[in-house]
């Protein structure tokens, strides 16, 4: 006769079988209650709690199992189920081990202990258990799938695109795996390819939050954002802890220049992912764009601190515009580099023998942007004789003149806005390109795996990126003695290139619109001391801001004309001149407008104070362009020389300080000093055009010769070095 413990057993497995959990769940009680030491039904009833999610629950009676019998590899299976869903890797990992060394036959087994090895990033060892499971049962799409996951994790992109496919062979109703296939599609700039990938997933698993994700990504670069919106809200819907979700909304938000919901975005994904890579630095960036100086001291240092220790805190660009540092900024573009997948060079030493030397310029920024309207004059002037100009673009055509003007300066343009990184490195491997000039760096849609993967064979940084770029792929960087002192060579992995006057490109065509406004059209006072500064608001910092307050405080007919920041900045702005004992009515904002009818109306303003850490760039040139001198504080980094090297080649260097105290006191002195001031005035105006900033011909000869002696020392089969080039009268 079976004793009521065996009887109430049955019932309990029937039950489970069938269906039934509320009368299994019973059931096991009661044998539990008749016999506290069945291993079956502890074991069991453990299986069926992990089933209903009830996973402490299950941690309890799976190991009262154990503590009765330590000789089965399903139950310490079962425990590393449990101890995997209540997000305790390493005990999970213990235990699957303990299995595989009672068992190590079981696919099942292998397949779990490679994802709790994937969720400690132990990817290489997970990769390996993946293979044993596959190696056991070729046809299991769970353990092709987590391999293609580790495999994404390490950013190899091609065995992991196959784990993907085979498992959507072996499965193709698998929504993971569709994800999988979306996610390293997005990856390699495929957004229509990823687009479809990730719309086969949510055709087959509605309720996938990370599809909706994907999605949403995608919406973004495709700039449709009201659908990304939607797509970022649904997977928040469906899981409101997903970081990432955050991570994407804060991201469009700042597209959007909505910086007050990005910074509340951000925190969220920090609240739940504290070490989210990058998000600290591009929280801090949405801040300063708000002019929140909250404990601004303290977010500095910890990013500072986090950057020294080799932390993936911030991207290199946020970075600029808070590091005094060119040693902490080489330290943080490092990170990252260090952080992207790696490829073969697809160029393998060939010397290219050409009638003429092949220039290819690569941007997303051939449109209305500062870079085209800094460069199109060097591309309109290339000697066609000597260069074969080509633009490899891949930003958006946004109809405008000036796109106009760019596509028709180059010899070929060729739009690869839907090609991936490797068809556009391939691309340029075809076209047989002497020299890959990148004008993104680490700004905003660079796409650096097209350089990764070394597409010519020399690679060159050049105006659109203020600093290092740290990476082996790139030969030179385009400077000049200012922006790179020699005793900063060492802060830059490539090698230095001085141009003679300044590295900046200058169009001396930029266009200023007729009639300019008057001041009272600028919603300017007639006759006050206009100071202004139209650099973006995160590039204000609250030391700079005391000087610009002290200066109204001295000045007293005096008012400070910057560009509009959004609503959230400029309330922040005002308050902040009023904590200083400054009316806020005295901060003027100006509202964004066509470059052509911006350089018109700076004419009004009398003087343009520069900041620091992070000058003013193309603004600067702008302003000196309209006729405006710009007051500058040289510092210690590229990005912080940029205003010194303008005004030096422009024939204005008394306008660079080498202190705070020295440029307070010199702008007070041109404000009080009418006589002094239009004698700077004057002396810009005769300079315009008579000094090499704006002598874009100049230029143009200049940056020739450098490619020039660059292309000369490849073709020796030298490698790159620093040097000058010479002055050409």
């Amino acid at each position: 006769m079976p004793s009521p413990a065996d009887e109430a057993f049955q019932r309990a497995v029937a039950a489970m079988r069938a269906g039934k959990p509320n009368i299994a769940e019973r059931s096991f009680q009661q044998v539990i209650q008749l016999q506290p030491g069945h291993v079956a039904a502890l074991n069991l009833f453990g299986i069926l709690l992990i089933q209903l999610g009830r996973y402490d629950e299950a941690e309890h009676h799976i190991r009262l199992a154990l503590e009765e019998n330590a000789t089965s590899d399903s139950t310490f299976y079962n425990y590393g189920l449990v101890l995997k869903a209540l997000k305790r890797p390493a005990e999970a990992l213990e235990q699957f081990s303990r299995a595989l060394g009672i068992d190590p036959s079981v696919a099942e087994t292998w397949n779990n202990r490679g994802t709790v090895l994937s969720d400690l990033t132990r990817y290489d060892e997970a990769i390996e258990d993946f293979q044993k499971a596959i190696k056991i049962n070729p046809g299991y799409p769970e353990a092709h799938y987590n391999k293609g996951k580790s495999l994404t994790s390490l950013k190899r992109w091609d065995e992991a695109f196959s784990a993907y496919d085979m498992a959507l062979a072996l499965r193709p109703n698998l929504a993971e795996a569709w994800l999988g296939r979306g996610n390293i599609l997005f990856q390699l700039k495929r957004p229509g390819d990823a687009f479809v990938a990730y719309n086969e997933a949510l055709a087959l698993s509605p309720g996938l939050a990370e599809a909706w994700l994907g999605r949403g990504n995608v919406l973004i670069e495709l700039a449709r954002h009201d659908e990304a919106f939607s797509a970022y809200e649904k997977a928040l819907a469906l899981k409101p802890d997903l970081a990432e979700a955050w991570l994407g909304h804060a991201n469009l938000l700042v597209e959007l220049r909505r910086y007050d919901g990005a910074l509340a975005a951000f925190d969220r994904a920090l609240a739940l992912e504290p070490d989210l890579n990058y998000v600290r630095g591009l929280r801090l960036h949405a801040k300063l764009n708000l002019s929140d100086w909250t404990d601004l001291d303290a977010d500095v240092r910890a990013l500072v601190s986090a950057v020294r220790n080799g932390e993936p805190a911030t991207v290199p660009f946020q970075f600029l515009s808070v590091s005094t540092s060119p040693s902490d900024q080489l330290q943080c573009t490092r990170c990252f580099v260090a952080d992207q997948p790696s490829f073969p060079p697809i160029w393998r030493g060939e010397i290219y023998s050409h009638d003429r030397i092949r220039i290819a310029y690569l941007s997303a920024d051939f449109r209305n942007h500062a870079v085209a309207q800094l460069a199109v004059g060097l591309f309109e002037r290339h000697d066609r004789l000597q260069f074969a100009t080509t633009a490899i673009s891949f930003g958006p055509d946004d109809g405008s003149q000036l796109r106009h003007r760019v596509m028709s300066a180059f010899d070929e343009f060729i739009d690869v806005r839907e090609n991936s990184d490797a068809e556009v490195a391939e691309l340029i491997r075809r076209h047989e390109i002497d020299i890959a000039v990148d004008l993104m760096g680490f700004t905003q849609f660079h796409r650096f795996n097209i350089l990764a993967r070394r597409a010519a064979p020399l690679q060159v940084n050049f105006l659109g990126y203020p600093g290092t770029m740290a990476a082996d792929c790139i030969d030179y960087i385009v400077a000049d003695p200012t922006v790179i002192p020699r005793d900063h060579f060492p802060f830059y992995s490539e090698q230095v290139v001085w141009l003679p006057d300044t590295y900046q490109a200058n169009d001396a065509k930029r266009p200023i619109s007729e009639p300019k406004p008057t001041r009272r059209e600028c919603g300017l006072p007639e006759t006050d001391f206009v100071f202004c500064c139209f650099n973006n608001a995160y590039k204000i910092a609250p030391e700079i801001f005391d000087i610009w307050m002290r200066l109204l405080g001295a000045k007293k007919s005096s008012v400070l004309w910057l560009l509009e920041p959004g609503s959230a900045a400029a309330r922040n702005l005002r308050r902040e001149a009023e904590y200083r004992g400054i009316s806020p009515d005295r901060l003027i904002f100006a509202p964004r407008v066509a470059p052509a009818d911006h350089l018109a109306r700076s004419a009004q303003a009398d003087l343009f104070l520069d900041t620091l850490p992070y000058n003013a760039h193309t603004t600067a040139s702008e302003a000196l362009w309209a006729g405006v001198p710009v007051l500058t504080c040289i510092g210690s980094t590229f990005a912080a020389r940029v205003a010194a090297s303008l005004l030096a080649a422009a024939g204005l260097a008394e306008l660079a300080t080498g202190s705070l105290q020295e440029y307070e006191a010199l702008a007070l002195k041109l404000a009080d000093d009418r006589v002094y001031l239009a004698s700077i005035k004057n002396k810009l105006a005769r300079h315009r055009g008579s000094h090499p900033l704006f002598d874009t011909e100049r230029f143009t000869r200049h940056i020739e010769a450098a490619y020039a002696r660059m292309w000369a020392r490849y073709q020796r089969g030298q490698t790159p070095e620093s040097f000058a080039v010479d002055r050409i009268n």
